[in-house]
C-alpha cells in the first residue's frame, strides 16, 4: 500500500514541523510555564499538608535511635506508591503533553561527585532539617536561619556550576 506509506512519511515530517516550530510559539511557551508554576504550587502544597516544611518533624523523622516520629514514611511511601504505578504508564505515551520528548537521566553511573553531592545534602538535611524544596516553601516565612539556607544553597549551585560545568 503505497498511499498508507505516504501518509507515515508525511505525518513523521509534519510532526517533526509542528514541534520545532510550535514549541517555540509564544501560547505554547506560556502554557509550558504555567503548567510548570502550577505543579510548583501543587508540590508546596503537599509540602506543607505532609509537614515536610516543618523542621522539626524531618528532624523526628531522621533520629532513629532517639524519638523517632514515622509521619514522613508514610508521605514517602505514598509518594514511592504513586510513582511505581504511573510511572510506566506515562511513559508509554512517547512523550509529555507540553513537550516534544521526555528529559529522562541517562547516565547510571557513581562518581566522586555524585557521592559528595549526596553527602554534603544529607548532613544539611540532618543538621538543619531542611532539603532544598522545603527551603524554598519556606521562605515566605522570612526566617533568617531558611534564609540563610536559601542563600547557601544558591552560592553552592553557583560553585558546582563554575567548578564543575564544562565551558563552552
Amino acid at each position: 500500500r503505497p498511499a498508507t506509506s505516504i501518509k507515515k512519511k508525511l505525518r513523521g515530517h509534519l510532526d517533526v514541523y509542528v514541534f520545532r516550530h510550535f514549541d517555540r510559539h509564544p501560547k505554547r511557551i506560556i502554557m509550558k510555564n504555567f503548567v510548570s508554576f502550577l505543579a510548583g504550587v501543587v508540590f508546596a502544597v503537599g509540602l506543607v499538608v505532609s509537614g515536610m516544611t516543618n523542621p522539626n518533624i524531618v528532624i523526628g523523622f531522621l533520629d532513629l535511635f532517639g524519638d523517632w516520629d514515622m509521619r514522613l514514611l508514610f508521605v514517602m511511601g505514598g509518594a514511592v506508591a504513586v510513582n511505581l504505578v504511573l510511572f510506566k504508564i506515562i511513559l508509554k505515551r512517547g512523550a509529555p503533553a507540553l513537550d516534544n520528548k521526555f528529559h529522562l537521566p541517562t547516565r547510571s553511573d557513581f562518581d566522586l561527585k555524585l557521592v559528595l553531592g549526596a553527602a554534603l545534602f544529607g548532613i544539611g538535611w540532618g543538621i538543619l532539617g531542611v532539603c532544598p524544596g522545603p527551603g524554598l516553601v519556606n521562605i515566605v516565612t522570612l526566617q533568617p536561619l531558611l534564609l540563610i539556607f536559601v542563600g547557601c544553597m544558591f552560592v553552592g549551585m553557583l560553585g558546582y556550576r563554575y567548578l564543575f560545568e564544562k565551558k563552552n
